[in-house]
């Protein structure tokens, strides 16, 4: 809007106040300005004698806004009015949503060595000795710029919040908004990381000084694609890590690592940090104090002590209570193996969503029955896989089960790969993607689909295809798949071909459907999106996953297929849906390797 014009404008306002016991932090903070910058007005926020742009997540964060902090909200602009309503609303919902942290209770103990007072962040025991957090670090030169790698590491945050497994998605897509607002147009690294060190001093000496390893993260993610590689150093035996603190893109490489607790100096209990690690389950504690110890000592968060010099007396009570607190917490593991049977012996097939080699792996151990959905993206993030390549992921991915449901390429919409280029679409989830590629990129489908067939060896398989829309895109994706085996002397008599329901039109053709497909999975949170025309990941709208509209558009799936239905939409495992879920009929559910455990064990309560 012209500068001018905007001056002719009445200014609005209303007083906001922090309720949350976080303060006005990373996550919350991330929504309010994706709902400011819906509007075009000019939009400040004023606290004490500084005043920042409400559109950026950068500048709301270094007011520090704690617990009972008062701010004004301003707006100028000719939707000034409706920006402040939107907004006041959009902060009375954060605020109460932003539940406050449930308080470990402190267990008693009786160590017969001195013992250290920390502050617990994850309940458990470890018995391990101590390692420093180090880090090596390298840099390969390549040609990206500042820019393409900040978009890198966007997409990077996103696919994160995608894959998310612990309930905790809204980190990364925070992080992801948290980049966009400091990554500017002729910015050189040194430029940003000159910001990043401006933006993490306006937070010192606040409640929210933590989220510094935020910021911190999303510069490792940049410089990452700019060919600066940090590693963390680890023991390829069992440890405790001892760090000042650590970036939330550590504790995935912890959760595949030998550690058995954490200990952190300079963080709190709410901290992203803190959050994944408890998402994490690993035992970790908070001590200020400096801790040297050269053997095995005990780490008990549930007693929220460290023993540094542990006797053989302590080393056995401790190895006592960890097994006696694995047995409590773990029941559910135990029996992850066991089949999924309902009190009235309807037996459930659990299966696993998995992205990548690695995570096949861990739903084989967490006790998956099949994948249920392949998400084969992860070959194609970074370049474009050669058919050889392609093939070797998928065979050493099949050869840890037997039953398998490969999802083909699924690019578009708020998935993009750096080395093709869609056309620039107003409305991406509406345009070209899933399915719709078989138009664009033929080759790339074709190369996937012959690699799939070459990895299968004559095992039985499932291949489903993304965005169908109608039975006419079923039909020709079907016969591509056949031209493909014809043209390279391959039978795929044993491979089964069905389709995604996740595009609203295919509600209303499954009679159609039923004779030409072998099988249904319901992709729940695209339709869920469709249904209700609001973008799945978008940061202020919601819709409520357990509408009955959505169970209604399920009940009509189930009533007029003749084929097999399965669910691997999120809504397969949320346990407020599994009885409503059995009672309409559905009896296979894929969802993330770690709900697996969990899930068998509410099912076998109803």
């Amino acid at each position: 809007m012209n500068l001018l014009k905007q001056l002719f404008y009445p200014s609005q306002s209303t007083t906001l106040t922090v309720t949350s016991s976080h303060g006005f932090h990373l996550r919350p903070v991330a929504q309010f300005v994706a709902t400011a910058k819906t509007f075009v007005s000019d939009i400040k926020a004023n606290y004490g004698e500084k005043s920042v742009n409400a559109k950026a997540v950068n500048s709301l964060l270094s007011l520090n806004l704690e617990k009972e902090n008062t701010f004004t909200l301003q707006a100028k602009g000719k939707d000034a009015q409706d920006a402040i309503e939107a907004l006041q609303a959009t902060f009375e919902r954060l605020m109460q949503t932003d539940t406050a942290l449930t308080q470990l209770s402190k267990a008693t103990h009786s160590y017969q060595s001195s013992i250290l007072q920390v502050e617990s962040i994850t309940a458990g025991i470890a018995i391990a000795p101590i390692i420093p957090y180090t880090t090596e670090a390298s840099y390969t030169p390549n040609d990206l710029t500042l820019q393409e790698a900040s978009k890198r590491a966007q997409e990077e945050l996103h696919a994160q919040y995608e894959n998310d497994t612990h309930h905790q998605a809204l980190i990364y897509l925070a992080q992801k908004e948290l980049l966009l607002s400091l990554t500017h147009t002729g910015d050189s690294l040194q430029t940003f990381e000159q910001r990043i060190e401006q933006e993490i001093h306006t937070l010192e000496g606040g409640k929210l000084e933590t989220k510094r390893v935020d910021y911190l993260d999303i510069l490792q993610h940049v410089k990452k694609h700019l060919g600066y590689h940090s590693v963390v150093t680890l023991s390829s035996e069992p440890f405790i890590l001892l760090a000042d603190d650590l970036l939330p893109s550590d504790i995935t490489l912890l959760e595949q690592s030998k550690v058995q607790g954490v200990i952190l100096k300079n963080t709190t209990t709410t901290s992203h940090t803190a959050i994944l690690l408890r998402a994490a389950n690993i035992p970790s504690v908070i001590s200020t104090q400096e801790i040297e110890a050269s053997a095995p000592i005990i780490l008990d968060a549930l007693a929220s002590v460290l023993v540094l010099a542990p006797t053989p007396d302590d080393i056995t009570q401790a190895k006592a209570l960890k097994t006696a607190h694995k047995r409590t917490s773990n029941q559910a593991y135990s029996k992850r193996y066991e089949p999924a049977k309902t009190t009235t012996g309807i037996e459930v097939n659990v299966l696993a969503n998995v992205t990548d080699v690695e995570s096949a792996i861990r739903a084989k151990e967490e006790g998956a029955s099949g994948i249920g959905l392949l998400r084969t993206e992860f070959l194609f993030k970074n370049h474009l896989p050669s058919i050889k390549e392609q093939q070797h992921a998928y065979e050493e991915i099949f050869s840890h089960f037997s039953e398998i449901t490969v999802r083909t390429l699924d690019i578009g919409g708020d998935k993009s790969l750096p080395y093709i280029t869609l056309p620039k679409e107003n409305n991406p989830f509406l345009g070209i993607r899933g399915i719709r590629l078989l138009h664009t990129h033929p080759q790339m489908i074709e190369n996937q689909l012959l690699a799939i067939f070459l990895a299968t060896k004559e095992k039985a398989l499932k291949i489903m295809f993304p965005m169908i829309a109608t039975v006419e895109e079923f039909i020709e994706a079907k016969a591509f798949s056949k031209q493909v085996a014809d043209k390279h002397n391959l039978d795929i008599s044993h491979i089964q071909f069905g389709i995604m329901v996740e595009v609203p039109s295919t509600l209303f053709l499954i009679p159609e459907f039923n004779k030409v497909v072998d099988f249904y999975s319901i992709g729940t949170n695209d339709l869920t999106q469709y249904l209700f025309a609001i973008e799945r990941t978008h940061p202020t709208l919601n819709v409520d996953t357990l509408s009955p509209v959505i169970f209604s558009a399920l009940e009509k799936i189930l009533k007029e297929s003749t084929k097999p239905v399965s669910i691997c939409g999120e809504l397969a495992s949320e346990p407020k849906a599994i009885e409503k879920l059995l009672k309409l009929g559905i009896n296979t559910l894929s969802m993330s390797p770690k709900r697996i455990a969990t899930l068998k064990a509410l099912i076998r309560n109803i």
